[in-house]
């Protein structure tokens, strides 16, 4: 076992002319304080104890460098200072003297200094991992002490390993040093110190060579682990006050095995990254002491950098989140699905809601996936926390465009979470609690087995909260009744075992969630209006070793119901809808050879949906006026293929194919082939071109996923687009990764069943007035000029019309264009700090048909253009910073900005202009959709600190996290007023909500 000696080597200031020590001549100044650039050096014997200045030589002097430092002092440049600087450290006969400078008569000033000494060690331990490596040498590190003696920095000047140079770094700061002084005054220097690394001597053997010889009995043995995870700590160092010249190290279990002499003694415990320990222990020669030490980390839960296997990258656009880049992002509530929100060529529909609009497409057009299972609904209640629990989600991979041919029928991009690697090694647990809700993760191996199970959940307690303020808020409830109660409720739920099988793996997953809105009556008179969706899949899947590549199958049941009660004293009516889905999906990769890699695979979802509508009279159920109706049959299939071919190191080219068929009973079939292809060209070793496109097809979607949608809605056809982008990729100086890209993405035929693209399908959809009735009044809803009305029609899967033409439906079919450039300035997790900066510059359209308004405001024609989405945001900017601090307090921010969307009446408030009435009055009059202006532009502040504390077998946190502290309100429209009959002054105030979540909670990891 070996550690690394200390030495230091004093250091010439900047402005000696011969060699010396540089100190800073300050006044006095509190602890730590900001005196970086002073020189000196202090000296340390290969011992590590202090060596006296007369030991010293001029050869043993390094040369420094110039190193102003500005910091006021008025006792040392007569009053009118703002200035200190360093000084000569000179050797006299009395000692060490400083020259200050000149003084006022033009003669040298010198004052008395004494050196620091070193009081407290912390050696460095051998990294275990260079044992077999026997690598040696000296790190010099520069050190900058303050005035109480404690380091403040510690700078690495010359490195002999990775592995050295980082295990030197983290025991430096431990150091403590006697304060340097000048004329009695503490004062802040700046030294040389070396960590001298010796490789381990191999172990003494007998006289044969095999067993070793005996050392004496074992004393002392035990395990050294960190507190709070428990995590052992592997090359910690035990070094005895009995025995200070044979320390031990824990080997890669972290257990040590001591031959310490007995009797009563200090034992000494150091590890890289932790506080040193200090245990006392009587050792008797006739028995071996059993112990476990922990140790306390300098930093709680540190941002470490984080080094995965992950695949090579072969796509277009990939941007993966590990750890506290999931979790600890302001804002978030905590949810890595969340963190999605705040990348690059991510827009929203409203500040707080977080379905991403990604390059312009609609909500649903983006795919959420766990482990490559399809997610029907992301989030709980639209602005509550994802259905998953944190704990369960090891990293997140976001492709904003161009997804792998595996994420299929998709016309947007794909989010995929990937769930947490069973840990083998002990029980884990974690458990929060917070103003919104509760959840808890737990995760136990069996190691006879090679079984491992885990289960979460969460539950939220909100009901309780909103009832307490909306009995507050509500008027009070007439004698004998009770006003109905506000529900806001969900649960999720997620359970895993995973077996070993022979040299693969076998899992079995399940989860669910469900969310109820609304209010429910409290008494007999009371009317309930509750809404509810939920859903649940259970997932059994095998990996297994096949040839030279890897094969895996695996299948889904899951269940989606979305239900709508509506109830009063006497009578109600109850929707459910349930959509029953089986699916099944095998993958196969295999290198062809050393540079073609070849992945294929094939899917197939089948769905099942069902209506029951339900009629309720005093409590119980008519059988007459209910009806259970099968709406929709459904089979998706496809297949797939990608290959990796790297004709040489610096090309990668990825041609992809995907053949998908859309079955829907009644005659509706749908077939489509998918290529793509991606090109990667490295120009160096730092910089990569990027460029790739394909064609992607999905069935009509609404603004968010919902069952049957996808299903009873193929009978209009297939959306189909083009999706095009081109990029480069910089890994910038320390750990910087900077990527820009460039998209274009044609929207061939467009399917959304929004009234987005068409003005005239609201009115159809929500009035149901004649086609010859037009507004005749500014402010009226047009429902004319030859749009399509709806007419409702039951679907019988047993004999449908397989005609589309025989169904009297909207025509929502249309095209558009979506084209961006985007940038990502990326710091990744590391030096216990994370951060971004995101900016998308987009523009999305659709062809539209709106209607031309006089100057009275009166619909006078129909008119088709290319205008922007309804949730088009030009500028989208985020910065995000995250900074764990050595007291074990986090803090971090995010700013996000984005411009207005277009102010359409589809979503809030179309825009007017000032006009005038038949009468002459002033009065506001409706533009044209093609003259709209935009919302105003949106700023937001969130903040998140938490502080953590480490304790022997479990860990605690507490944490404030919010939302748009600073309550900026977004602007959703415009409330016009005055004018007409009203005969008041025109007016304009925007409408909007503050939208602010704050989030209080605590949060403890075993």
């Amino acid at each position: 076992m070996t550690v690394a000696t200390r030495s230091t080597t004093w250091r010439r200031a900047a402005l000696a002319v011969g060699w010396g020590l540089g100190v800073l001549l300050a006044p006095p100044l509190p602890a730590r304080a900001q005196a970086p650039e002073a020189r000196a050096v202090a000296p340390v014997g290969d011992a590590g104890l202090p060596v006296t200045p007369e030991e010293l030589t001029p050869d043993s002097a390094p040369r420094g460098t110039d190193a102003p430092w500005t910091q006021g002092d008025p006792a040392w440049d007569g009053g009118v200072g703002g200035t200190a600087t360093e000084a000569d450290l000179q050797r006299t006969d009395a000692g060490w003297a400083v020259e200050a400078g000149a003084s006022p008569d033009g003669g040298p000033a010198t004052a008395a200094f004494a050196p620091p000494a070193l009081v407290r060690d912390s050696p460095a331990p051998y990294p275990p991992r260079l044992v077999g490596e026997g690598v040696a040498g000296t790190v010099k590190l520069e050190l900058l002490v303050d005035e109480a003696g404690e380091v403040d920095t510690a700078t690495l000047v010359e490195g002999v390993h990775p592995l050295l140079d980082e295990a030197a770094l983290h025991a430096a700061p431990s150091l403590r040093f006697s304060p340097a002084r000048m004329e009695g005054r503490p004062v802040a220097v700046r030294l040389f110190f070396e960590y001298r690394f010796e490789a381990p001597v191999p172990v003494a053997t007998g006289a044969d060579g095999g067993t070793p010889a005996p050392q004496g009995p074992i004393t002392l043995q035990g395990l050294v682990r960190e507190k709070g995870n428990r995590k052992p700590l592997i090359g910690a160092t035990l070094v005895s006050d009995a025995a200070p010249d044979s320390p031990v190290q824990t080997d890669e279990q972290g257990r040590f095995v001591a031959r310490f002499p007995t009797g009563g003694q200090a034992v000494r415990v150091f590890a890289q990254g932790h506080k040193p320990g200090l245990f006392r222990e009587a050792l008797k020669g006739t028995e071996s002491l059993e112990v476990v030490y922990g140790l306390e980390p300098l930093v709680v839960n540190p941002y470490e950098t984080v080094v995965r296997g992950d695949r090579e990258r072969t796509e277009v656009s990939r941007i993966t989140l590990h750890d506290a880049e999931l979790r600890e992002v302001p804002g978030t509530m905590g949810d890595p699905f969340r963190v999605v929100m705040l990348l690059p060529g991510v827009g929203s529909m409203l500040s707080g809601v977080a379905y991403p609009v990604v390059r312009g497409s609609q909500p649903a057009s983006t795919g959420y996936f766990l482990d490559g299972i399809r997610i029907p609904i992301l989030f709980h209640l639209f602005l509550g926390p994802a259905v998953i629990h944190p704990d369960f989600l090891d990293a997140i991979d976001f492709y904003p465009g161009s997804p792998p041919p595996q994420y299929g029928r998709l016309m947007g991009g794909a989010i995929d979470g990937r769930l947490t690697r069973p840990r083998d090694d002990r029980v884990h647990g974690s458990a929060y609690a917070d103003f919104i809700n509760a959840g808890f993760f737990v995760e136990t191996p069996f190691k006879s087995t090679g079984t491992n199970v885990s289960l979460a959940g969460r539950y939220s307690y909100t009901p309780w909260l909103i009832a307490l303020a909306a009995n507050q808020l509500q008027d009070p409830a007439p004698p004998g009744r009770t006003n109905p109660k506000v529900v806001l409720d969900f649960w999720d739920y997620q359970g895993r075992v995973e077996q070993d099988v022979g040299q693969g793996k076998l899992r079995l997953f399940a989860f669910g969630s469900s969310d109820t809105f609304g209010s429910q009556a409290q008494d007999a008179l009371g009317d309930t209006a509750l809404q509810s969706i939920l859903f649940h899949r259970v997932d059994l899947r095998g990996r297994h070793p096949l040839g030279k590549g890897e094969f895996e199958v695996g299948g889904t049941w899951g269940l989606d119901r979305f239900s709508v009660v509506s109830r009063g004293p006497d009578s109600g009516n109850e929707i459910h809808i349930d959509q029953g889905t089986f699916s099944g999906r095998v993958g196969y990769s295999v290198p062809l050879d050393a540079r073609l890699l070849l992945r294929a695979g094939a899917d197939v979802d089948h769905k099942r949906a069902i209506v029951d509508v339900l009629r309720v009279e005093n409590g119980q159920e008519v059988p007459e006026d209910s009806v259970r109706v099968p709406v929709a049959l459904a089979t998706f299939a496809g297949v797939y293929a990608e290959g990796v071919w790297t004709p040489d190191d610096r090309w990668t080219v990825v041609p992809g194919l995907r053949l998908d068929s859309y079955h829907l009973s009644g005659g509706f079939d749908h077939k489509v082939i998918e290529p793509r292809l991606t090109v990667r060209r490295r120009l160096t070793d730092t910089v990569t071109l990027k460029g790739g496109a394909g064609i992607f097809h999905q069935p009509p979607t609404t603004l968010i996923s919902l069952p049957v949608v996808d299903v009873g809605s193929l009978m209009l056809g297939l959306q189909e687009g083009v999706q095009l982008s081109t990029g480069v990729e910089w890994k910038a100086f320390d750990k910087w990764e900077v990527g820009l890209d460039v998209y274009v993405n044609p929207m061939l035929r467009t399917i959304e069943l929004t009234p987005f693209s068409d003005e005239g399908l609201g009115d159809d959809l929500g009035t149901g007035g004649g086609p010859d009735t037009p507004p005749t009044q500014p402010g009226e809803d047009p429902t004319g000029s030859g749009f399509r009305r709806v007419g409702a029609r039951r679907i019988n899967v047993d004999t449908p019309s397989g005609n589309r033409d025989d169904w009297d439906l909207p025509d929502f079919q249309s095209h558009g264009l979506a084209y961006g450039l985007e940038l990502l300035i990326r710091y990744p997790l590391g030096n216990n700090w994370f951060g971004w900066l995101s900016y998308s510059l987009q523009r999305s359209t659709r062809r539209t048909t709106f209607y031309r308004y006089d100057s009275l405001g009166r619909v006078s024609s129909e008119a088709q253009a290319d205008l922007p989405f309804a949730f088009d945001q030009t500028h989208i900017l985020n910065l995000v910073v995250s900074h764990k601090f050595s007291n074990n307090v986090t803090l971090g921010g995010v700013l996000h900005f984005n411009t207005g969307r277009p102010e359409y009446g589809s979503l809030g408030s179309q825009t007017h202009r000032e006009g005038t009435d038949t009468d002459g009055r002033p009065t506001w009059v409706q533009v044209d959709r093609d003259r709209v202006d935009r919302l105003p532009p949106f700023f937001r502040f969130d903040v998140r600190v938490s502080k953590a504390w480490a304790y022997e077998t479990f860990s605690l946190e507490a944490y404030l996290d919010m939302l748009n502290v600073t309550l900026n309100t977004e602007t959703l429209g415009f409330e016009y007023q005055g004018g007409g009959y009203s005969r008041q002054p025109l007016s304009k105030s925007p409408v909007g909500l503050p939208i602010a979540l704050p989030i209080i909670g605590i949060k403890g990891r075993y």
